[in-house]
């Protein structure tokens, strides 16, 4: 797939963060059981990430309201308003409700009525920017003149599930071993953050600066390694009545890092020869936010310069679908990203699949 378009801005970017604050050192705090039973020092879990601390929604905290404040903010630095959007897209991993859509709840809070199209997307971590290629599409076919795709992911509930399975599996005393095994499993849950994002496109016709300038996508995927990372319900117990399921996640971290590399690097090539830019014309990327491990072995499989390179997860964390997007939200507040630059939005998701999106600011 490489998609290229000629009447694609991203008109306006907003974001929201979780509120509370949790640090390495908490979470290392609230697993000290564990630690001491696997010779673990604390310190280890930033030394192996890179990430000193992330933000959590407050308890109970709904989805589609983080969503809303963010799409609030989008479209309030635009003439855009509710009545003008073709399509409202909510792409997060994590969703209010099996059904409906927890986009309905977002239109909803906006004020978005009548003929509009209302979805959920997903994807894994890659569900945003792929929202953006939907509407993209649609913009390019001259079906609407401007769409919103936002997300919101709470890493708080999985985090609090999985600190009690690795303590629970302690005090009852599971085989040697499995320990281990269960926290190599949760580390990638343990990079987890909050937050909230908004991507706001447009055909350029509104009144006030069109914004940045989509050029074009190209994705490639890596289906067979879907089993590496896992996020969802699995069967807890045998209560009386219906079979009560329970969130759980695993990933082998090592695999998703080895194919995930191997991935990046065959999209580049592909992203490159698409956009008809070469790497020396690249002026920034933003990449999305894991950790400290995956920055280095990316930017050096793909040769791409440190200093080209703009991050946030050592202080938000991996926010899945959000973490790109903010990253860029945070770098065009802070004048990181400039007008005329070529940008490269690196995704690569579970599943595997990989997306790279270029953009002129």
């Amino acid at each position: 797939m490489a998609p290229k378009y000629s009447r694609v801005y991203l008109s306006a970017l907003g974001y929201e963060l979780g509120p509370q604050i949790v640090t390495t050192a908490e979470l290392e705090a609230r697993l000290a059981p564990l630690y001491r039973q696997l010779n673990l020092q604390p310190g280890q879990l930033e030394a192996w990430t890179g990430i000193v601390e992330r933000r959590w929604w407050e308890q109970d905290a709904r989805l589609s309201a983080g969503a809303t404040a963010a799409a609030r903010k989008a479209l309030a630095k635009t003439s855009v308003r509710a009545a003008d959007l073709g399509v409202v897209i909510y792409a997060g991993v994590c969703r209010e409700n099996f059904e409906p859509a927890t986009a309905c709840a977002v239109a909803d809070a906006l004020g978005v009525r009548g003929g509009v199209s209302v979805y959920d997307l997903s994807n894994a971590c890659l569900g945003v920017l792929n929202g953006m290629l939907d509407i993209a599409n649609r913009i390019e076919l001259g079906q609407i003149r401007a769409g919103l795709v936002v997300s919101c992911e709470s890493a708080r509930e999985i985090n609090e599930i999985v600190m009690a399975r690795l303590l629970d599996e302690l005090r009852n005393e599971k085989p040697a071993g499995t320990g281990m095994e269960s926290f190599a499993e949760a580390l990638a849950t343990f990079t987890g953050g909050s937050g909230a994002v908004a991507m706001l496109l447009t055909d350029g016709s509104f009144e006030g600066s069109r914004g940045h300038r989509l050029c074009g996508a190209v994705s490639q995927v890596a289906p067979e390694h879907h089993r590496l990372c896992r996020w969802g319900l699995e069967p807890a117990g045998e209560p009386v009545g219906a079979q009560r399921q329970v969130q759980y996640m695993a990933t082998d971290s090592v695999a998703v890092l080895k194919h995930g590399v191997q991935l990046g690097q065959q999209t580049w090539q592909i992203f490159q020869t698409a956009m008809g830019w070469t790497p020396a014309q690249i002026d920034r990327v933003i990449c999305h936010q894991v950790g400290s491990g995956h920055q280095d072995a990316i930017l050096k499989s793909l040769q791409i310069p440190r200093d080209k390179d703009y991050t946030s997860y050592r202080f938000l964390g991996n926010m899945g679908t959000a973490a790109l997007p903010v990253t860029a939200a945070i770098a065009e507040e802070r004048g990181v990203l400039k007008a005329g630059q070529k940008i490269g939005f690196l995704g690569i998701g579970s599943g595997l699949t990989c997306l790279m999106m270029g953009l002129e600011w």
